[in-house]
């Protein structure tokens, strides 16, 4: 499911950095990641396994192989329509993409539960 980026009302900013963004589309419930060219929608479940598979990859095992092997890497999420080749410089800035946007989304369900917690009485 791709989401025309060229309408950005609905979508809020989560987080982005210089090589990529991600936005939270309320309408069609879910968060659109912009990055290395390419734009894709994914449910917070879908979201949660592309930072799985990004964090799986042994970033310092594959700079130190000596190994004639290309510094590519595949991103396919299982039970999802996107894919990714991404080199490992590519795969460092995703990773950081995604840190920051879970940080973020952490942070705004912190302020919710704080401004919309009910005062216990005693």
């Amino acid at each position: 499911m791709y989401s025309n980026i060229s309408d950005h009302t609905h979508l809020t900013e989560v987080f982005s950095t210089k090589h990529g963004a991600v936005f939270q589309n309320d309408i069609d419930r879910c968060w659109q990641v912009n990055f290395a060219g390419k734009s894709a929608s994914f449910d917070y479940r879908n979201l949660l396994k592309l930072r799985t598979a990004v964090y799986r990859i042994d970033i310092e095992q594959r700079l130190l192989d000596s190994t004639q092997s290309p510094d590519v890497e595949i991103i396919f999420i299982c039970a999802c329509d996107h894919c990714y080749v991404l080199s490992l410089a590519q795969i460092i800035a995703l990773r950081d993409l995604l840190e920051g946007t879970f940080v973020m989304l952490e942070l705004n369900q912190i302020i919710y539960d704080r401004l919309h917690r009910v005062p216990a009485y005693i």
